[in-house]
């Protein structure tokens, strides 16, 4: 009972619902159709009837109210209740009939809806079931996509479709396990992408250091080469200069196609630092990774700034040098293509510190470097590391600068060097002349040092003029010369031709010229050798002008330049002083040689009565010496040297025999030794006359000849052989006939001078000294005269 009151209680209330809408349409008199419409639609006519019953009632009741207050019309109103009650009858047949017709119709149309709605639902079922299967296909597709690039290597897609699947899929995944799946492997996958990254990028940091050597090799040997071809565009520069002077010269203007190349350059393979860097930058940690590119390298910079002392530094200095070019050239070209991943700022600061401690390191091997060939070696490689840093924009001022300050120290020790050379080929020559009888030895001892003003080679065998020290230290100078324009090219010094002149006037003066005067001085020489030194230096003298024509071109500058006032060497005239040192030398030498013959002077008899008959001793020594002296100097000495020489040693000759009639040696002087010294001078005269022609010096119309050097012994002689001595005292005679005369030594000598023999116990049977000779006569008054004139 319970259930059915509670099932029949929505139908009550539908009830209660349907009769008072009922009551309200009759009560306005509106259409009733609408309700019964909506009685049979909702399947309850019952209810319709039985509040139409209900309402019939209650106006039935107000019928009978109403009758009695107005029975007619009550009786009217009865009958068309009645009507009504009739009508509706038949409205209930024809609703009950419509309604079985109508159920027999919709039964029919419901059981099709029902399936309709059943397809509708599965319809939707498949659906979304169809788009949640699409989702999940499509972000299994895109994962598959990453597992495939992955094994490829292609990072970047990877997580180009790891962010699509973040932003476009990730949150429309239906499916809860897979999302989660997907959620959980992304962050894995960009963490493997990090790491995989991040070791190529280690072996690429490996790689690029230990490459690093053979790229900062090979940009510093191209600019090696690019300096060589520099060189050979001025030297034909030079040239065609030259040739414009005196004319047109066709192939000063040729084409050569044989430089014209591309710059060749080492490749190397940065792909790995753009991977890394912009993976970072995808993932959101590129300040990290930049951050660790910079730390990473400059603690490889460090490294490769630690030198090992196991090693010398000559030997490693290219190394180390191309090490640190290679670091900074990928450093450029990382700042150049690898955009946001290093600043200017960052570089210059890594260089700024390396290019500190490379100047210092420098200096400091430079100060304990003692060769200079050493030093020109490692400066060229920094010179070299300087031009080449210097095209990829990198300050080299500070490198320059270290060069220069170590000028001077390289300038002590390649004088230094060139100082033992010289002192070596100066030992080793015999100071005679060279004999040269090849054509290479031609070329490389004459023609290349330029010794001589013919260009076509002679007969061989062919004499020198010179030793063999003359082109040895003309190629050690030429050497000089361009070691130092070497060390000073491409440095600091712009006009470098003044700094090589002024230290090329003192290797000369200090080195050739001292080592020169030292040989001159050291009193071990022969006077043949110190004939060839003399002969040497003429040589090294002119070619001052060569050397300085040599440092001209080497520096680029041209040749009018020499031509300028005061524009030649200090040393040709220090030269040309050491020259003459050379020559008095000589004569110093010529005549402490005849000193010794005419050591033999004091054997001689003086006071002989035997006529002699021919020259003494020492004088065909002499003559012996002397011809000696002019065969070895007339074809080395200009014929100005050969002359002072010559002369002063007949000068030193009449004076020593001078020297020697004063000299207590000689108590008494006959007459018969005044013939032999009379005997001598006329030999030694013949041979002085003759050697004045033959060595051609008569053609220089010198106002003083050989012969002149011996005239105040030749006027003695004749003075004392005279038959009128007295006519000495005679001005106007003397000045004709005996102006080298010194009356003083005059009276000396005629003191000592006895023209015969004195008085003894046999002496008045000799026939001679009845009567004194005019000789005898003119002396005595000579001599009486000359203790007056005193």
């Amino acid at each position: 009972m319970t259930a059915q009151t509670k099932k029949r209680n929505p139908v009550e209330n539908g009830d209660a619902g349907i009769g008072k809408a009922l009551v309200g349409f009759v009560s306005n008199n509106e259409d009733l159709g609408p309700i019964v419409r909506h009685a049979f639609e909702s399947g309850r006519p019952e209810a319709l009837f039985h509040n139409l019953r209900s309402i019939a009632k209650r106006k039935e009741v107000e019928i009978e109210e109403l009758c009695r207050l107005h029975y007619e019309e009550f009786i009217l109103a009865v009958d068309e209740l009645r009507g009504v009650l009739v009508d509706a009858d038949e409205l209930k047949g024809a609703l009950s009939g419509e309604n079985l017709r109508l159920q027999e119709v919709a039964s029919a149309l419901l059981l099709k809806l029902d399936e309709l709605l059943e397809l509708y639902a599965a319809n939707k079922n498949v659906g979304e079931a169809l788009a949640t299967l699409k989702i999940c296909l499509q972000v299994t597709s895109l994962c598959q996509a990453c597992n495939r690039d992955i094994a490829q290597g292609k990072f970047h897609t990877v997580l180009k479709t790891l962010e699509l699947i973040e932003k476009d899929y990730l949150q429309n995944i239906p499916l809860n396990l897979l999302r989660k799946v997907v959620q959980k492997k992304i962050p894995m996958m960009k963490l493997y992408i990090e790491k995989k990254v991040s070791g190529e990028f280690n072996e690429w940091l490996v790689y690029i250091r230990k490459f690093a050597m053979e790229i900062g090799q090979s940009s510093i040997r191209q600019a090696s080469l690019d300096r060589q071809k520099d060189e050979r565009m001025r030297a034909w520069q030079r040239e065609a200069e030259e040739c414009s002077r005196v004319g047109f010269d066709e192939h000063a203007y040729a084409l050569d196609l044989e430089y014209i190349d591309e710059e060749s350059t080492l490749e190397y393979d940065l792909t790995p630092v753009y991977r890394a860097y912009n993976i970072h930058v995808s993932l959101g940690l590129g300040e990290k990774f930049r951050e660790y590119y910079y730390s990473n390298r400059l603690m490889q910079l460090n490294l490769d700034m630690q030198i090992s002392t196991a090693q010398p530094f000559l030997e490693s200095h290219q190394h180390f040098l191309a090490q640190v070019a290679g670091f900074f050239i990928v450093e450029n070209r990382v700042l150049r293509t690898a955009e946001g991943l290093l600043s200017e700022s960052q570089v210059d600061t890594m260089w700024e510190a390396s290019i500190s401690k490379v100047t210092s390191f420098l200096e400091e091997q430079f100060a304990h470097m003692d060769a200079a060939n050493h030093h020109l070696l490692v400066k060229d490689y920094v010179s070299l590391l300087a031009a080449t840093m210097k095209k990829y924009g990198y300050q080299i001022t500070s490198l320059l600068e270290v060069l220069d300050k170590n000028r001077d120290r390289y300038h002590e020790l390649l004088v230094s060097d060139c100082r033992k050379q010289i002192q070596g080929i100066f030992v080793k020559d015999s100071y005679e002349r060279m004999v040269i009888e090849k054509e290479n030895d031609y070329n490389m001892n004459v023609a290349a040092c330029q010794l001589e003003p013919i260009h076509t080679v002679p007969d061989l065998p062919y004499v020198a003029p010179f030793s063999s020290s003359v082109p040895g230290a003309c190629r050690i100078i030429r050497s000089f010369i361009e070691d130092l324009v070497s060390y000073l090219s491409y440095g600091v010094v712009a006009n470098s031709y003044d700094v090589v002149k002024r230290y090329l006037d003192k290797l000369l003066i200090e080195v050739l010229n001292d080592g020169l005067l030292t040989l001159i001085h050291n009193g071990s020489l022969e006077i043949a050798q110190l004939v060839q030194i003399a002969g040497n230096i003429a040589f090294l003298e002119r070619s001052c002008d060569m050397f300085l024509l040599h440092a001209t071109q080497l520096c680029g500058l041209p040749k009018r330049l020499l031509g300028k006032p005061h524009s030649g060497l200090t040393a040709r005239a220090v030269l040309k002083a050491s020259q003459n040192a050379a020559f008095n030398g000589l004569i110093t030498l010529a005549n402490s040689r005849i000193d010794e013959f005419m050591m033999l002077l004091t054997s001689i008899d003086w006071t002989t009565e035997d006529t002699p008959e021919h020259a003494n001793d020492y004088m065909n020594e002499v003559l012996i010496y002397l011809d000696m002296v002019v065969s070895t100097a007339q074809p080395i000495l200009p014929r100005e040297a050969l002359f002072k020489v010559i002369s002063g040693s007949l000068s030193h000759i009449s004076d020593s025999i001078i020297t020697v009639l004063l000299s207590d040696r000689v108590k008494r002087l006959s007459v018969n030794a005044v013939v032999g010294i009379d005997i001598d001078l006329k030999m030694l005269e013949e041979f002085a006359e003759d050697r004045f022609h033959t060595t051609g010096l008569s053609v220089l119309k010198k106002e003083t000849s050989f012969k002149d050097c011996l005239v105040e012994i030749r006027q003695l002689t004749n003075l004392l052989l005279s038959n009128h001595a007295e006519s000495f005292m005679n001005a106007v005679i003397r000045e004709k006939s005996y102006a080298s005369l010194d009356h003083k030594k005059v009276a000396i000598i005629c003191d000592k001078f006895r023209d015969a023999p004195d008085s003894s116990l046999f002496g008045s049977l000799s026939s001679r000294n009845v009567v004194q000779s005019a000789r005898k006569k003119s002396l005595d008054v000579l001599k009486r005269r000359l203790k007056d004139f005193s």
